[in-house]
């Protein structure tokens, strides 16, 4: 069996969307919210106000940035197969197989023909 190259580049593309499905999955429950202490309860900001309010980029946030970007660009590229293995063109189809898109006339009735 032989297989083309937009196949097997299908095939990477989706292996490789589940992994990062998942890492992503796994990456953003593993993440404490904005004030997740006791403190945050009640309206404080409690101690991990040391670099600022917003806090330091831990290594959860790193890679939960690396691994929505690679996502997101696994899904525009596994559209972009996707469109070119289905022979989807900006060509409308009629064009494509030479029907004639110019309108019919208009029927007219026959001078001897009446209606009933």
């Amino acid at each position: 069996m032989r297989y083309t190259t937009s196949v097997v580049i299908s095939a990477l593309l989706i292996f490789v969307h589940v992994v990062v499905c998942l890492f992503l999955i796994i990456v953003v429950l593993l993440q404490s919210g904005k004030a997740a202490d006791l403190a945050g309860a009640f309206g404080g900001m409690g101690s991990q106000t040391a670099f600022g309010p917003r806090g330091s980029a831990t290594l959860l946030s790193k890679a939960t940035t690396i691994s929505a970007i690679i996502f997101m660009l696994t899904s525009i590229s596994l559209s972009i197969v996707a469109t070119r293995s289905a022979g989807i063109s900006v060509v409308p189809v009629l064009e494509r197989h030479g029907a004639k898109t110019t309108p019919a006339a208009p029927v007219t009735p026959q001078p001897g023909q009446q209606k009933k």
